[in-house]
């Protein structure tokens, strides 16, 4: 059963199962990291001979029921590690090892934080492919000057090129949601490895960019306000080819790192 206060919903359609799979690039890599397995509907599929996967699940009965599944028949697991703890704070970098891809059907509400601990280890993820509420996978994909995008759009674009795969109905979960989800595949790197003008202090830059949005209908100049004197943000506009009257959302990632450089 679904303990509904960790926001499970389980991915029991086979068919949607093998859909998923299909989309999943399993050729040639060796450690994968499943993100919250449950009762290892999408573990058994992604398990094989010659590859290490290892799943961490945070809920403690469902990590104990898979584990004595993998131990019990070993043969249908090759290669699982059930690892019982909450993903955010889990080493991963060091659980995988060296270099990994990433699997999960994320709990909605908890979305935006595993991303950024993920992207903590984005020097060794290849590949991200999350299961997530569809109108959260809009947002990540969307591009400057739609309504979808923002912060969550730039932190994700900067580190990975995310991509709206296909729609998932209710019906595929049990118990069903009450949205639609979507598969996002995100691979890395994102325009962090291509901007003209490299960010020196990137944890700076993301609050930076967080400071931008942080009024949505409010121009950078009226943000930027707590940071920086008026005639330094106009000046720094400016500098960077934008409109005084510029908004965070119509941005691109090497707009911001332009206005950084020039503000900061």
């Amino acid at each position: 059963m679904a303990r509904q206060r960790l926001g499970q919903h389980f991915l029991g359609d086979p068919n949607w199962q093998k859909r998923i799979l299909a989309t999943l690039p399993l050729g040639s890599d060796n450690v994968w990291v499943e993100v919250g397995p449950g009762h290892g509907e999408m573990t058994r599929l992604l398990a094989a001979p010659g590859r290490r996967l290892v799943a961490v699940e945070a809920d403690v009965r469902l990590a104990e029921a898979l584990l004595q599944q993998v131990r019990s028949s070993p043969q249908e697991w090759p290669g699982v590690e059930v690892v019982t703890g909450d993903v955010l704070k889990t080493d991963l970098g060091q659980l995988a090892g060296g270099r990994f891809r990433v699997y999960g059907n994320l709990p909605y509400y908890i979305t935006s934080p595993i991303l950024h601990h993920l992207f903590g280890y984005a020097a060794q993820i290849a590949s991200i492919h999350i299961v997530v509420q569809l109108e959260v996978a809009a947002r990540i994909a969307a591009l400057p000057g739609r309504r979808e995008y923002g912060y969550l759009s730039a932190i994700c674009q900067f580190y990975t090129r995310p991509e709206l795969v296909f729609r998932i109905p209710p019906g595929a979960f049990r118990p069903p949601p009450r949205v639609d989800s979507a598969l996002l595949r995100m691979t890395l790197p994102g325009q962090r490895a291509a901007l003209e003008i490299p960010v020196s202090d990137e944890p700076r830059f993301l609050e930076f960019i967080q400071l931008c949005f942080s009024h949505k209908r409010k121009t950078l100049r009226n943000n930027l306000r707590a940071l920086a004197p008026d005639t330094r943000i106009h000046e720094a506009l400016a500098a960077a080819g934008l409109r005084p009257d510029a908004r965070a959302e119509q941005l691109s990632l090497p707009q911001f790192a332009a206005l950084f450089a020039a503000i900061l």
